[in-house]
């Protein structure tokens, strides 16, 4: 019972029913964006309609609780309106507090950050529920650290936890971070090995982001961790959120000790700053007088107008290139900057010559390491690789592949294998355009793969293409490039790419197994064999390859990496895309049926939704192959 101005006590319990049971009953958005509004106008400087407003909250069944929170919680604008609706619910419902401290923050990652904010920023307005915003802190902090939750939940969830983390570590007190300063680092640490292991490039990041901010919140005089990493606005999103914003986070009814002190201890860096910056100005002419002592310039400068820079001569043969790379020759770092440059063009001008040495020039570039600060090295590199393989395919390719199985390779040895492999087997499927269009957009491009663009994202490209080029349109349209006939050279050699590649997968080496840590080769190695399955399309091959990479596919499906499964949800897309329908209902009856199952249960229960999109996707390529067969008249 409360006091309200007028003589008049009165129950308002009758109010709170009314209140849950409207939200409950699905018209929590109309009920509540009339009156949070109304609540937060009226309690702004009336302490009466606070305690009537907590007894309204505070009266709601626990059966209705959560419903109302929801609301209140998504409705308030700031934190200081949100502690000013809801008082210390949270501290006296375990209903509320459940639905606050754990439902909000670990079971459901659909709120906004600025929802985000206001949650958390009310636990830490009142002494009372800032324990539970350390307690929330630490729960997060143990989820966040956990590999089995960094595999199985999905990309926003651990996204959403990130931001909470850095919300909750801009509230904290330097005498709270103290207390909790071991258990912080011991999370930190266990958390950034969980993100860096994993396949994803999203992850890997995030891993990367929070452990920055986390190590700069706990140790404010010593080293902090720094990683190198792209910066995009999800990261500039997470950094900010470990500032506080003012008027988030002010209550007008906190002390005036509080804000005196606050404010103390931000005014004094101004003055600090402009009077170190006054001492240390008389200091710059007596420097700058040292200086002039020192000073040459006096001298007189040579003249270089007309000096030109003294260009090395590349080499013009492939076995001079050998001499350069391999060499006493190697020692002229110019020489071999020329040779690195010009390697591509010479293999691809001389033919014969590279295939007297195709295999030993293929050794030679694995190997080979960067001796100066060459621009795009990688990429020359790649592309004289990429040569040497089109020009003598099969010997190269049965090196490559043999030494990506091979001891005493690094992991990006082996993932530059299979970026070879794929780009040769493009440039050698790939028809070559011949004749002029009057219409310069009508010559379209093959789909290019990048190596380090994201797989799944290339695979959307391949798969949409495919599709578009598989559907029948009836309008007139642009003129289009004139082909001439050109034969798929990749048919004969299809098989020495794909099938030395798939046959030792579960064969662990003293450094290298795909099947244990080093996940993230194999989920390269899966969406290699999808370019190639791809890639094989119209080859005699194609029916083998196939079948070989259901079988694979089906060893693997229930790997727990998400970049793996995409791979292998790649694959069955290649297949579907690329094997004759007859032969695919002939030769693979029983394992489609199988897959089918398989890629249901993706559908429906895969926590990726990369995965989930590619399953629903090769149901539906499924359901087109039953219409065709439906189609062919007995």
């Amino acid at each position: 019972v409360c006091f309200i101005p007028g003589g008049l006590d009165c129950s308002i319990s009758f109010v709170s029913h009314v209140l849950g049971k409207v939200c409950i009953h699905g018209r929590q958005k109309e009920i509540l964006g009339v009156l949070v509004p109304r609540l937060a106008d009226l309690t702004r400087s009336d302490c009466i309609w606070q305690r009537i407003c907590w007894r309204l909250v505070e009266g709601v069944p626990d059966r209705w609780m959560e419903a109302v929170v929801l609301g209140f919680v998504q409705r308030a604008p700031r934190a200081d309106v949100l502690s000013r609706l809801l008082g210390n619910l949270v501290v006296k419902n375990k209903k509320a507090q459940f639905v606050v401290t754990q439902k909000m923050l670990l079971l459901q990652y659909g709120h906004t950050t600025a929802v985000l904010q206001s949650l958390l920023g009310y636990l830490s307005l009142d002494s009372l529920r800032r324990t539970l915003l350390l307690r929330v802190l630490q729960e997060l902090l143990e989820t966040w650290s956990s590999s089995s939750a960094v595999k199985h939940s999905p990309a926003e969830q651990q996204l959403y936890i990130s931001k909470a983390i850095l919300i909750c570590l801009s509230h904290l007190k330097e005498p709270e971070i103290e207390s909790c300063r071991q258990e912080l680092l011991t999370s930190m640490m266990e958390g950034v090995k969980c993100h860096l292991d994993s396949s994803l490039p999203q992850l890997r990041r995030l891993g990367m982001v929070v452990a920055e901010n986390i190590s700069l919140k706990i140790n404010t005089e010593g080293p902090v961790l720094k990683f190198e990493y792209e910066e995009d606005d999800e990261t500039r999103e997470l950094k900010s959120l470990l500032v506080q914003t003012p008027s988030f986070c002010v209550v007008p009814s906190l002390p005036d000790d509080d804000e005196s002190g606050k404010a103390g201890a931000a005014l004094p860096l101004v003055p600090e700053g402009n009077e170190t910056s006054h001492r240390a100005a008389p200091v710059m002419p007596d420097e700058e007088s040292d200086a002039e002592l020192d000073s040459d310039d006096d001298l007189i400068p040579y003249d270089m107008s007309e000096d030109t820079e003294l260009k090395i001569k590349a080499p013009v043969y492939i076995r001079d290139c050998i001499e350069v790379l391999t060499g006493s020759g190697s020692e002229d770092v110019d020489k071999w900057e020329a040779t690195v440059k010009a390697l591509e063009s010479l293999v691809r001008k001389n033919p014969a010559a590279t295939r007297e040495v195709s295999v030993e020039l293929a050794k030679i570039l694995l190997h080979l390491e960067e001796k100066t600060c060459i621009e795009g090295f990688v990429e020359l590199r790649q592309r004289a690789q990429v040569a040497v393989l089109t020009t003598d395919p099969i010997p190269v390719a049965k090196y490559l592949t043999s030494q990506f199985y091979s001891l005493n390779y690094s992991l990006r040895q082996r993932m530059d294998i299979l970026d070879v492999l794929v780009l040769a087997a493009q440039e050698l499927s790939c028809p070559k355009f011949h004749g002029k269009t009057k219409h310069s957009g009508a010559q379209k491009p093959c789909i290019q793969l990048l190596p380090g663009s994201d797989s799944s994202q290339g695979w959307r490209r391949i798969v949409d293409e495919r599709i578009k080029s598989k559907t029948r349109r009836f309008d007139t349209g642009q003129s289009r490039v004139e082909l001439a006939s050109h034969p798929n050279e990749f048919n004969s050699v299809a098989g020495y790419f794909f099938f030395p590649l798939i046959q030792h997968f579960d064969r662990p080496l003293t450094t290298f197994d795909l099947l244990g840590e080093d996940h993230l080769v194999l989920g390269r190695l899966v969406h290699t064999l999808a370019v190639l399955m791809y890639l094989a399309v119209n080859t005699v091959a194609v029916t083998a390859m196939g079948k070989a990479l259901l079988e694979f596919v089906w060893a693997l499906r229930l790997h727990t990496d998400s970049y793996v499964r995409q791979g292998l949800l790649s694959c069955v897309s290649s297949l579907l895309l690329s094997v004759p329908t007859e032969r695919i209902l002939a030769d693979m009856t029983e394992e489609l049926l199988e897959t089918q199952s398989w890629l249901g249960d993706v559908m429906e229960k895969d926590p990726d939704g990369d995965c989930r999109r590619l399953a629903l996707q090769n149901l539906l390529l499924m359901e087109n192959l039953k219409k065709k067969l439906e189609a062919v008249p007995s």
